[in-house]
């Protein structure tokens, strides 16, 4: 195996370059210039691709061998759980709309994969100044210091997160998943970062997250989520053949009593 150490000192190293482009664009004249992918309703900045690219050449540059899938870069997820060589998964911005508005909750995303499992995770908000992450078997820690999810029992108390797709096409399901959990936990945020939302249930800011998403979003958060004791995974069944580590749908994370509390609220709602 590649020497996780190096690995997390790079990618630390240039989630920190990554981050100073995010705040260098956004302080540019009228902020970061913006357009909508393929005419659609999903952001990009110029940011976005200015990040993506540093990455994406650092990884190539000091480790040649490895493959890298990264949202602005046409990615192919094609046979991803097959995927047996070293991987790089990469949200240049995670929070892009965030960003473009000036929120300050958006978050650079690196995550390394080897044998079908994430072994290093990298969170990174420039804005807060806040460093998430881990390593397989090291535990999880926010700016080096150890962080765990938070110990509730009771979902009346949990406060929870979650997120709703560009597409608007199909959102009675989610509004039916939003209102059970409304009516069982004590509040919801809408925060805007899949990955950030990760984060803090991992250290404690929340206690529940579910949503659907794509892969670059939470490769790195999850590591981070199980290391700071977390249970992580997903309310519905995950496809024959997928790797649960690369499944982008119905996923949920919390401590593991409020896990299996709101996995039972959330297959209610989709079966009623």
């Amino acid at each position: 195996m590649t020497d996780i150490k190096q690995i997390l000192e790079f990618a630390q190293s240039i989630a920190r370059s990554a981050g100073a482009i995010m705040v260098t664009e956004l302080l540019k004249h009228g902020g970061p210039e913006s357009h909508y992918k393929f005419a659609g309703t999903e952001l990009v900045t110029e940011a976005d691709i200015k990040v993506d690219k540093l990455i994406c050449d650092a990884i190539r540059h000091q480790f040649p061998g490895h493959l890298i899938l990264a949202e602005e870069s046409a990615p192919d997820l094609a046979g991803l759980s097959q995927i047996a060589a070293p991987l790089w998964i990469i949200d240049p911005i995670d929070g892009t709309v965030n960003y473009a508005h000036d929120h300050g909750q958006s978050a650079v995303s690196i995550a390394y994969i080897e044998h079908g499992q994430v072994q290093c995770g990298v969170v990174f908000n420039p804005f807060a100044h806040e460093m998430f992450y881990a390593t397989r078997g090291q535990g999880a820690f926010l700016n080096g210091a150890p962080i765990h999810v938070a110990q509730k029992t009771h979902i009346k108390r949990a406060l929870f997160a979650t997120g709703f797709p560009y597409e608007k096409d199909n959102l009675a399901p989610l509004v039916k998943r939003l209102a059970v959990m409304l009516d069982n936990c004590a509040d919801l945020r809408r925060l805007g970062s899949a990955a950030l939302d990760i984060c803090w249930v991992a250290m404690g800011r929340l206690d529940i997250y579910y949503e659907n998403l794509s892969v670059w979003d939470f490769a790195a958060a999850q590591l981070i989520a199980q290391e700071a004791g977390a249970s992580y995974g997903h309310f519905q069944p995950v496809p024959a053949g997928v790797n649960p580590v690369f499944h982008n749908k119905n996923i949920l994370v919390s401590n593991a009593e409020l896990y299996e509390q709101a996995r039972r609220l959330l297959q209610q709602a989709d079966s009623a």
